[in-house]
């Protein structure tokens, strides 16, 4: 897993993120139930800094950030961590680099188009796939082989914090690089 990068002028950024994410997401010492199945006494509920206003919004400005070489014109990721991830990149895109959001439902709604994946999308694209927290990388896999099906080639998956539980390996075994803008250790005192 690559770490992203961190230049001196985004410095300040990542410092303030990561005091929202402890303060408002953390959760320690409990028995936390992951998605993965396995469980934790560190939990990391990133909705509570995704409904924050500048936790969102810096979560918006480090992912734009750090794909600004990526060539793609969409980024999304599955149901529900992914959706206001790639709503705030989109809004910070604008006047920069537009890009447009899509999510990847867990499954189809049953009624209306019945889209397994929704918004913005174009079939063929070169995407990439946003996650809340990694671990294993099983949700986001989930995302990556709905777009696929579609013809899409998913350029790398970017998560705000990896668990550092294997999902690095597991999209490497699909091709595709991990980024995450922190790591589990980031968080943990030593």
């Amino acid at each position: 897993m690559a770490l992203a990068r961190r230049r001196p002028e985004t410095k300040a950024q990542f410092d303030k993120l990561k005091a929202i994410i402890r303060r408002e997401s953390l959760l320690t010492g409990g028995d936390f139930k992951l998605a993965s199945g396995a469980q934790s006494s560190v939990f990391f509920d990133m909705k509570k800094t995704l409904f924050d206003p500048e936790g969102v919004s810096l979560v918006g400005e480090l992912i734009l950030d750090v794909i600004a070489g990526d060539s793609v014109e969409y980024v999304g990721g599955l149901e529900l961590g992914a959706v206001p991830i790639a709503t705030a990149v989109c809004v910070k895109s604008v006047g920069k680099r537009p890009l447009k959001g899509f999510f990847v439902r867990k499954e189809p709604k049953g009624h209306g188009t019945n889209k397994l994946v929704d918004g913005q999308f174009k079939d063929g694209a070169d995407v990439i796939v946003l996650e809340d927290v990694t671990t294993t990388g099983g949700s986001s896999l989930k995302a990556v082989n709905a777009v696929r099906e579609r013809g899409a080639k998913v350029r790398k998956v970017v998560t705000i914090v990896d668990r550092l539980e294997g999902a690095e390996a597991t999209f490497a075994k699909e091709g595709i690089e991990l980024v995450a803008l922190f790591d589990r250790n980031d968080f943990l005192d030593r």
